[in-house]
């Protein structure tokens, strides 16, 4: 046993770093969390300094005892779990369960932080251990008690009031507000309708075309030709006029590169450009991490993936230069490193943006040890990263003013002059504009142009876009909502709640989503609310800077949110899944709600049970009963034979079925087919026949008609015929492909059959 144990999270990691630390050490893997919350109330204990309760993770207890096991073999001990809070808050759980054990007797155990699994930075670290942080480790335990008191007390809350199963969480809740809230601006929106105007022109093979920028001496606003009348008006006024270059601007612009990126703009950038999810991302980019199988052994090819910064370490700086030098020219590479700033507030916790552990590891060189997914997210790693480094790209813009009597037009053109960073990367936007680059031909002041064209162009503003994937990350890192190590879990929980639909790559609330936003922002608005949540987080960076102590700043949060979830222990279920429509009931006149039903809203009367109007959310009173006239099929020969009443033809949830018009008062059902009577009798009750029907998924199946007095029934065909092994009244038909068409006795204790025809005999009679 080596006298040094190096604990990590990952057991992929292990290779990697045995390679990298000889035989003098062994590496264990924690696989994951070790402790977590015991998983009932109380667990925090809100009057005593909110002390928590923890208890061994099941499936990880195994890989807890191998580490007992190791410790008291080993002299040092370092805790090498991921750089960030979590992995702080890890390395401290095992230093409490180590503690416990009482196997820490005269050993040492020092902290060791690698941002990135190479040679040179796993034995720095390993050569420069420290403390555990208990300021990170605080702040951990801030957010798991903070999360843990919200989903204990609001999901039974939600349990109580809208439906069982749901649940809310202290920053899925405000992620899911952002969604409904779209989505209402979305349903508000009207459509203006506004036009524009266009000249067409060319000189020499070059056509082009222009806008109208002016009209009698004004600057045109995007609705000063608000219909077709005015723009036909504007048209008129032009006929016959001839056109003339007024002005042409030129002028030299430049875009600059991109900063490298953080865990944010990765997850962004993956979902539009390569088309992964950013769960999917998260995943791929741990792989990197932690190590691939290259030609000469497992290597990491990234830096770790849970980061705000959006620095460079000088090393890789140097080695990205060194690159740029030698395989671009001179001009793309900048007289000074560029130096970006990170947005975050706090952007302590990794020291560096996610890059390549080396910039000479091209894609193409490890490719063929990476799967699709790994290459393309590595690929796009490297590239944002040697762009990063890069100089500015520059364009040539034109801009020519175009006189036509009144009028003035404008068109404009851009010519990309030197790429720069350009030629190795370029950001995705989420709902770009097209950007104008025509191509304009060679124009001075005061020459004329011919009027090819002149026309309008009806437009109709549009709604605000549903979220992406990667424009709500972006909305939850501009608000403040979690912490980006955090996006893709909060997603991936709106969607396995059925919160959340997402449709063509965008979110759209469902009906529950919709009812547990409208409880939360009605009666949790605090919360919810986006700059409560940005401020608790940045409570929470101040704890792991050592700024502000945890205790207090859950007293201040309880205080208020455990006064407010009594409060509303008292509400009525109505007033949560109910919301009043001005609008009254066309059969009884009573007042219209939106409730939640089990298939989702719909439109019900405040009168039900006595009144059983209702109609789906997205139709009015006259479709509803336009629709409900055309779906009615009275039974003109029959009545009900409860109450003699009309029987009409319905439709269930499990298709058409005959019932009484006097609903709910009679409940009488019947199939829309009539059952096939087999003339067998019932072999239990005696007194009713057989007949054949059809269960709710389709399948035959043969049961007795004084159901539900006789709950007799069997899936084969039956027979008149008593078995003469057990004297059973009744025989049932069965097919088999090894046996053919037997006769079977339907009791299974019994086990009398016999063969009627072979499988050969059927197929003959097929063939005929």
């Amino acid at each position: 046993m080596a006298d040094n144990l190096l604990i990590v999270e990952s057991p992929s990691k292990a290779k990697t770093l045995k390679k990298y630390l000889g035989k003098d050490f062994e590496i264990l893997a924690s696989y994951g969390h070790v402790r977590g919350l015991v998983r009932k109330d109380g667990s925090v204990d809100v009057d005593h300094d909110f002390a928590m309760k923890y208890q061994i993770i099941a499936k990880n207890a195994k890989h807890v005892d191998a580490i007992i096991s190791a410790v008291k073999a080993a002299q040092n001990v370092y805790l090498a779990t991921d750089p960030d809070r979590e992995g702080e808050a890890i390395s401290w759980h095992l230093l409490e369960i180590l503690k416990g054990k009482k196997v820490l007797d005269q050993k040492l155990v020092k902290r060791v932080v690698f941002h990135e699994i190479t040679e040179t930075a796993v034995k720095a670290a390993v050569a420069n251990p420290r403390d555990v942080d208990n300021h990170l480790v605080n702040a951990q335990q801030a957010r798991s008690a903070l999360d843990y008191l919200v989903g204990f007390n609001l999901s039974p809350l939600l349990w109580r009031k809208v439906r069982s199963g749901l649940s809310a969480g202290r920053v899925q809740s405000p992620a899911l507000r952002l969604i409904c809230e779209r989505e209402k601006e979305i349903r508000a929106f009207v459509a203006q309708e506004y036009w524009t105007v266009h000249l067409d022109s060319h000189k020499g093979k070059t056509k082009f075309s222009a806008r109208l920028n002016e009209w009698r001496g004004k600057k045109l606003e995007q609705f000063d030709i608000p219909n077709e009348a005015e723009q036909a008006s504007i048209l008129k006024a032009l006929e016959g006029q001839p056109a003339a270059v007024s002005h042409v601007e030129k002028k030299r612009k430049s875009r600059n590169p991109t900063a490298p990126f953080t865990t944010s703009t990765m997850q962004q950038e993956a979902v539009r450009k390569l088309g992964m999810t950013t769960d999917r991302t998260m995943r791929t980019a741990q792989q990197l991490y932690e190590g691939i199988a290259l030609g000469d052994g497992t290597t990491g090819l990234i830096t770790y993936m849970r980061t705000d910064s959006v620095a460079l370490a000088n090393e890789a700086v140097t080695e990205i230069r060194d690159y740029i030098a030698a395989t671009f020219d001179a001009e793309s590479l900048p007289a000074n490193p560029p130096v970006y700033k990170s947005k975050a507030k706090n952007a302590q916790e990794a020291h560096e943006a996610i890059r390549p552990t080396s910039i000479s590891r091209t894609p193409e060189s490890v490719k063929a040890y990476l799967s699709a997914e790994q290459f393309k997210l590595y690929e796009m790693i490297w590239k944002r990263t040697l762009a990063s480094q890069m100089s500015p790209a520059k364009f040539d813009t034109t801009s020519v003013d175009i006189s036509v009597g009144e009028a003035v037009f404008r068109a404009t053109g851009q010519v990309l002059v030197f790429a720069g960073f350009l030629a190795v990367y370029e950001e995705d936007v989420d709902d770009a504009e097209d950007d104008d680059n025509a191509k304009l031909p060679p124009l001075e002041a005061g020459e004329s142009l011919p009027v090819d064209q002149l026309s309008g162009e009806q437009h109709f503003t549009q709604p605000p876009p549903r979220f992406s994937e990667a424009s709500l990350v972006k909305a939850l890192e501009e608000f403040g909502i979690g912490r980006p190590s955090t996006y893709a879990s909060i997603i991936s929980t709106l969607k396995d709640r059925e919160y959340v639909i997402l449709d063509k790559k965008r979110f759209s609330p469902t009906d529950t989503g919709e009812v547990v936003n409208k409880f939360l922002t009605d009666h949790f608005a605090q919360y919810v609310d986006y700059q409560f949540t940005s401020k608790l987080e940045d409570k929470l960076d101040e704890i792991s800077n050592g700024e502000r102590d945890w205790i207090p700043v859950m007293e201040e949060f309880w205080g208020g949110f455990s006064q407010q979830v009594e409060e509303k222990k008292a509400l009525k279920r109505s007033e949560v899944t109910h919301e009043a429509l001005d609008e009254a009931c066309p059969k009884c006149g009573k007042g219209l709600t939106i409730r939640l039903g089990k298939r989702g809203r719909f439109v019900g009367c405040t009168g039900y049970p006595e009144c059983d109007y209702t109609r789906d959310m997205n139709e009015t009173a006259e479709s509803a009963e336009q629709k409900a006239e055309e779906a009615v099929q009275v039974i003109e020969d029959r009545v009900c034979p409860n109450d003699g009443g009309q029987l009409v033809v319905k439709t269930g949830r499990y298709g058409k079925f005959i019932g009484c018009a006097n609903y709910p008062k009679c409940k009488h059902i019947e199939p829309l087919e009539k059952p096939k009577d087999t003339g067998v009798s019932c072999p239990t009750c005696k007194a009713g026949m057989l007949i054949e029907r059809k269960s709710r998924y389709g399948k035959l199946f043969y049961s007795c008609n004084t159901y539900p007095k006789c709950t007799y029934a069997t899936w084969n065909p039956p027979i008149a015929e008593t078995c003469p092994n057990c004297q059973w009244p009744v025989l049932t038909l069965k097919t088999t492909k090894r046996r053919g068409l037997e006769k079977v006795c339907p009791q299974k204790e019994c086990g009398y059959s016999v063969v009627v025809k072979t499988p050969e005999q059927i197929a003959a009679e097929a063939v005929e």
